[in-house]
């Protein structure tokens, strides 16, 4: 943990929660895990604030709670990268409106709000945000909420359940045997709710949580199909798109190198789901590329034809290639050049740097000395035998690279620019809060006289109660508004490939 992620962290916990949560979060995050009493103590809030603060945490699977070891109290501990996965929720949804469209979206984004609900509630509040609303659309947003439980994107929320039998202290459980199946629901009684009788739902027990996981595959697999095609091409991408789908089917998902996928079996599964007439003719030749790339590798040296999927190698060479990128933005060209010859050779002197990378000495040394002081390079000390106590002289310098340590630099880089994007994002927003108001008024009224069918010159009349001047100053804020939203998805993907490559070392 790290001092920029605990500031961004808290800063979405207050945008999101309050300033009362925000200070919970702040309490759990300088802490391991800590009893309700001393969370109490230390944030100087009520029993009740914190209370209600840790249940809605929990609710939103950021906080989780365990028995200390003397099995007398429970502790709580934050899930802070389950807190920076609010900045992911528009993607969420994003790929929801893709695959299923606007009703599935509207389901994710309700649950996404609620946390943990049932389905008959989430169905029940969805019903405002979609054009028809009559039985047949309960019904359709039943068997929409059943296919999203059914693709894995939606799960079971974990149930409490007596820690070792004792009934005084509870832990939230899994059902791992049905994580996936969803309760019949009564039209009838969906009706009834939704004309706001007192009826009982007969589901009202059952709660559903976004499946992160699926989500965060299908971003994975996304980002090695872009990556091959901007390696190879389009028809390239389409054949790694079926083979991650063969390998998802027979490989834990999450495995850093997938089981053998037999080549015949692809082409069996291409010839299947494509109509791709050139993908299939060059088949061999693109599995042939993919492998002197390394993004595929032969399971048998007798030609039987089995590849596997090497995830963890292609995360590898993405992250090398976003370091470089890092590199050529902030230091230039040459200064990249550097970094590729020290990363090829491991370990070089100065004089073999300025040779093999064809820069001129002078700025060689100035370039190589600025990676090395932002920590993109690493140097070695090694002393000559014989030297006895000899300094300087005596010794020779390598220099070389350490990745780890450079991926986690750049994550720490990329947790404050999200900070300071989203700061700067409700800095606009509050300064110029009574002109958004004023537009988003005008254009609500603009909506409603159209809708009546007014005359054009009325509606433009009304609309130039919004001065140019402020109509400038608008212009200039959604702009802004814009660039800085869009600088948050950039940075949280390259979060998401970065903490994908940690994972992937550590298997």
């Amino acid at each position: 943990m790290s001092i920029q992620l605990g500031k961004l962290c808290s800063r979405i916990a207050e945008q999101h929660f309050g300033e009362v949560v925000r200070t919970v979060v702040d309490d759990l995050f300088a802490s391991i895990a800590k009893p309700l009493s001393q969370i109490i103590r230390s944030t100087g809030l009520t029993k009740s604030e914190v209370c209600k603060s840790l249940a809605i945490l929990i609710k939103f699977g950021m906080v989780g709670f365990n028995m200390n070891k003397a099995q007398t109290a429970y502790e709580y501990r934050l899930y802070y990268d389950r807190i920076v996965m609010v900045l992911r929720y528009p993607r969420y949804v994003h790929l929801i409106q893709t695959k299923f469209g606007h009703e599935s979206a509207v389901l994710m984004e309700e649950l996404l709000r609620s946390g943990a609900q049932s389905a008959s509630q989430i169905i029940i509040k969805s019903m405002s945000n979609v054009d028809n609303k009559d039985r047949n659309t309960l019904a359709f947003l039943r068997d929409t909420f059943a296919a999203l439980i059914q693709e894995h994107y939606i799960i079971r929320a974990p149930e409490p359940k007596a820690s070792d039998g004792n009934v005084e202290f509870m832990e939230l459980c899994y059902d791992v045997a049905n994580p996936f199946v969803m309760p019949e629901l009564d039209l009838r009684i969906l009706n009834d709710m939704h004309a706001g009788k007192p009826v009982k739902a007969p589901d009202e027990d059952v709660h559903w949580l976004v499946n992160v996981e699926q989500f965060h595959i299908d971003f994975r697999n996304a980002i090695m199909i872009t990556a091959i095609e901007r390696l190879i091409d389009s028809n390239a991408g389409e054949c790694m798109k079926y083979l991650l789908q063969l390998m998802q089917e027979r490989t834990n998902p999450w495995e850093a190198v997938s089981n053998p996928i037999a080549l015949v079996d692809l082409r069996q599964r291409c010839e299947k789901k494509s109509t791709n007439v050139e993908m299939l003719r060059y088949l061999d030749q693109y599995i042939s590329v993919m492998e002197s790339n390394e993004y595929v590798s032969k399971f048998d040296t007798k030609g039987g034809g089995q590849y596997t999927v090497n995830v963890k190698k292609i995360f590898e060479q993405l992250t090398w290639a976003c370091i470089e990128n890092v590199i050529v933005e902030k230091y230039g060209s040459k200064a990249a050049r550097i970094f590729r010859v020290i990363r090829m050779k491991k370990y070089v002197e100065q004089e073999d740097i300025q040779k093999e990378a064809m820069v001129p000495a002078k700025e060689a040394k100035q370039l190589t000395y600025k990676l090395l002081e932002e920590n993109f390079l690493q140097i070695q000390t090694f002393r000559k035998p014989g030297g006895g106590n000899a300094g300087a002289p005596k010794s020779f310098f390598l220099f070389y690279i350490n990745q780890a340590q450079i991926v986690a630099m750049l994550l720490e880089l990329s947790y404050k620019a999200l900070y300071n994007s989203i700061t700067r994002l409700t800095h606009d927003k509050t300064v110029n809060k009574r002109l958004i108001e004023k537009s988003q008024r005008l254009d609500s009224i603009v909506e409603t006289m159209k809708e009546r069918g007014e005359s054009e010159a009325y509606i433009s009349e009304i609309l130039e109660t919004l001065t140019p001047p402020e109509q400038e100053i608008l212009a200039k804020v959604k702009l802004r508004v814009k660039s800085l939203y869009s600088a948050e998805i950039g940075i949280d993907e390259t979060i998401f490939m970065l903490k994908l490559y940690q994972e992937y070392q550590n298997k």
